[in-house]
């Protein structure tokens, strides 16, 4: 069994980035975005965006990449939903788009920068796809494109969920999706004849190699610590968060239950006014009447009494 998850980011970057490895980014690349012009040959860029300035934000991505026409593709694989991530994203992809400008240049020599996010968690729980892309459009024209130069598309993969009795015949993004689900709990080889396709097969024996090698072993599972840690973390400020959100709620209850009590409280001593001034005894199912139900009887007892009193010349 393959024991090399391809989410923990270490193994992705492995697979998806490695230099001596570019027909898997290729093929990557052209099943996910489908561009117009396919990318033939990609240069594997360094993913540490270096500071131009003391003050600027170091970026590091999982995978930065560049092709043959000068588009410039941020791939990354996050487990978790950092705070702010769309905006994070934005950031990164604008980075890819202004860095490649030099001192002098002109802005027609810009290429698109395409980013690239795989999710393990849901981010837009309100659309069911589990592919979605943006660009920048018109707000009044639907299909008017403002530039096509910075394009995002999110994969969720807790939205995959094709039926796995004929992945053969799944399309190439489908395939890429269900072998970064099963990679790690699957039989190599079986996974590999299942996606029958030798991009697939070399993909997974990147990760292979991983598992062969001793130094890259002891980095991928310094990672998986980390993710595993970080998931821990996350679990536990979610279940501090229920306990307190629990907690608050009561003590909530609790005022609100006394809010109501006055209330109601304040309505039963009017109507028993209002009963003393009619002459009449106090009803015992006052006691088990609703609010609503009381302020009914309260608008009555009063009508009662008005014009009892119009009519005594009062």
């Amino acid at each position: 069994m393959l024991r090399i998850d391809p989410k923990v980011d270490f193994a992705f970057k492995q697979m998806l980035g490695h230099p001596g490895h570019p027909a898997v980014t290729i093929h990557f690349l052209n099943a996910i975005l489908q561009p117009q012009v396919p990318i033939q040959q990609v240069e594997i860029l360094n993913p540490i965006q270096g500071k131009q300035r003391a003050e600027d934000k170091l970026a590091v991505l999982d995978v930065l990449a560049c092709d043959h026409l000068g588009r410039r593709f941020n791939v990354e694989m996050q487990t978790t939903l950092p705070f702010a991530l769309p905006k994070r994203l934005l950031y990164y992809n604008c980075l890819n788009y202004v860095r490649q400008l030099s001192e002098g240049e002109g802005y027609r020599g810009l290429a698109p920068a395409i980013s690239i996010c795989v999710l393990d968690k849901v981010l837009f729980r309100e659309d069911p796809r589990y592919h979605l892309s943006f660009r920048l459009r018109s707000d009044q024209v639907s299909d008017l494109v403002f530039v096509n130069d910075l394009e995002f598309h999110t994969l969720e993969l807790p939205k995959f969920q094709l039926a796995c009795h004929n992945v053969s015949a799944f399309a190439a993004e489908q395939k890429w999706l269900y072998l970064l689900q099963n990679a790690g709990s699957m039989d190599l080889d079986a996974l590999a004849e299942l996606l029958d396709d030798p991009v697939y097969r070399e993909a997974l024996g990147v990760l292979d190699m991983i598992s062969k090698s001793p130094e890259e072993l002891d980095l991928y599972e310094a990672r998986l610590k980390m993710w595993r840690d970080e998931q821990a973390r996350m679990e536990a400020a979610q279940i501090e968060g229920l306990e307190r959100g629990i907690e608050q709620g009561r003590e909530l209850g609790i005022q609100q239950g006394r809010d109501l009590g006055l209330a109601r409280g304040k309505i039963l001593g009017r109507l028993q006014l209002l009963a003393s001034m009619l002459d009449m005894p106090e009803p015992a199912s006052w006691g088990s009447m609703s609010e609503e139900e009381l302020n009914g009887v309260e608008a009555e007892l009063r009508e009662q009494l008005s014009r009892r009193n119009g009519g005594s010349g009062r």
